[in-house]
């Protein structure tokens, strides 16, 4: 099975999102996280009342999977700078 992470094949599209992180701040991270957010809330507005509760619980486990790592990485930062 071909590795879909390596740097031959995700190239055109990560090695552009490399770049754009490396030429951004905490400001420009914070409202990309805003927009995402936004987009959140306007789709979940037109998710139907009877699916809300199943869309709720695949959200919350999405946030914990993905909270968890990145504030494991921003303690390990706030560590490193500490020393």
């Amino acid at each position: 099975m071909k590795n879909l992470w390596n740097k031959e094949t995700t190239c055109p599209l990560f090695c552009y999102a490399d770049r754009y992180i490396k030429k951004s701040s905490w400001k420009d991270l914070a409202l990309i996280k805003f927009c995402l957010f936004s987009t959140g809330i306007l789709v979940g507005i037109r998710i139907p009342k009877k699916n809300r509760k199943f869309a709720g619980i695949i959200a919350a486990a999405v946030f914990a999977v993905t909270y968890i790592p990145l504030m494991v990485k921003f303690i390990a930062v706030v560590r490193e700078n500490g020393k």
